[in-house]
């Protein structure tokens, strides 16, 4: 499989953007940057868009997912839109009873638990992904040189929450059905890589410069669950991308121990969290690898020179890669003033 010719990295619309370019680890002029959740609940008019209209409706309704899509980029003038959607959004189109429960996030109707449970999940059929495919384009078609991000869950986080039933601190029931029995674990997340790597190649094909699969929970494994339990279904929900030449970012949260194994699954770029500095992430990776990272979100509430100060620590240690793409460690808090993620933007661009 290749890109269609229409794709902006094929007809040059973003081949050679700032963020394209880092993501290849070609350092431009310029260093990008984005936020992840920066279409979100911290945008007002994100707020108003969204009134009276649940969650999993909005990610499905290609006007509404592509226009949110736009808003941070218009606001705040990033080097990238991230497509607005959730990583239960495959989950659901595969058939699964979940809701997005305001104020708490995914929850699922009948949880995970047993092989019998695992044995009645069913495919994901690529033609419920439309208008997903659809939101992507219309989003893509007004961008114009400014890559769109595609993204997913990756087959651990993904496997948490219908384990766990909704988000959970540690994971302990995911992890206790990865001890007690191997098999259903390897099969439930065979078939998380499966629905997640559809996702992904959905989103590509109708136009995404760049995907990112996210773990937020591996931060709960040990390097070794890590290698043996998850590593090789993250990959193979990559594989889903084979012969499609977009580059691929992995972040994990709290994955600072898991690092380098999280980067051999066949991530071109490491997401990075707040809690180590981006200049041992280099170290512990090897070195050679672009990172994206790590402004901690606690401090875009902080007084605005302890902000700046953070922000060009981060900046420098970034020069370690051989290309930097600044982000947050994390997301976009709720409750962040607008204002404060454009200012950083200037900075950063400024630098």
């Amino acid at each position: 499989m290749i890109l269609p010719s229409d794709h902006p990295l094929v007809d040059g619309r973003t081949a050679t953007s700032n963020l394209v370019r880092a993501y290849r680890g070609d350092r431009p002029e310029v260093t990008p940057v984005w936020f992840m959740r920066q279409a979100g609940r911290s945008l007002p008019e994100y707020r108003r868009l969204r009134e009276g209209t649940e969650m999993l409706e909005a990610c499905l309704n290609p006007v509404l997912a592509s226009e949110i899509t736009l808003q941070p980029v218009r606001r705040h003038g990033v080097d990238a839109a991230i497509f607005f959607s959730d990583i239960v959004i495959p989950v659901a189109l595969a058939g699964v009873d979940v809701q997005i429960v305001p104020g708490k996030g995914p929850v699922i109707a009948s949880p995970i638990r047993s092989a019998a449970d695992v044995a009645a999940l069913r495919p994901l059929d690529p033609a419920t992904l439309a208008p997903v495919a659809e939101a992507v384009a219309r989003a893509v078609a007004e961008l114009g040189s400014t890559p769109l991000i595609g993204f997913a869950g990756a087959p651990f986080t993904l496997a948490s929450y219908l384990v766990e039933g909704g988000p959970s601190k540690d994971q302990q029931r995911a992890r206790t059905l990865m001890y007690s029995d191997p098999q259903t674990w390897a099969t439930l997340l065979n078939w998380c890589a499966d629905v997640a790597g559809e996702f992904l190649k959905a989103q590509v094909l109708a136009g995404a410069s760049a995907v990112q699969l996210f773990d937020s929970w591996v931060g709960s494994l040990s390097e070794q669950q890590y290698v043996r339990r998850a590593a090789p279904h993250s990959k193979r929900a990559l594989s889903h991308l084979r012969g499609l030449d977009v580059p691929k970012v992995h972040f994990g949260v709290g994955s600072g121990e898991l690092l380098k194994a999280m980067h051999g699954i066949g991530a071109d770029v490491m997401g990075v969290d707040w809690r180590i500095p981006l200049d041992v992430a280099e170290d512990r990776l090897g070195g050679g690898v672009p990172l994206q990272g790590n402004i901690d979100p606690a401090l875009l509430g902080a007084p605005a020179h302890v902000l700046e100060a953070h922000v060009r620590d981060v900046m420098e240690r970034g020069l370690a890669a051989p290309a930097h793409v600044v982000n947050l460690g994390h997301g976009v808090p709720p409750d962040t003033n607008p204002d404060v993620l454009t200012r950083i933007v200037e900075l950063v661009h400024g630098a």
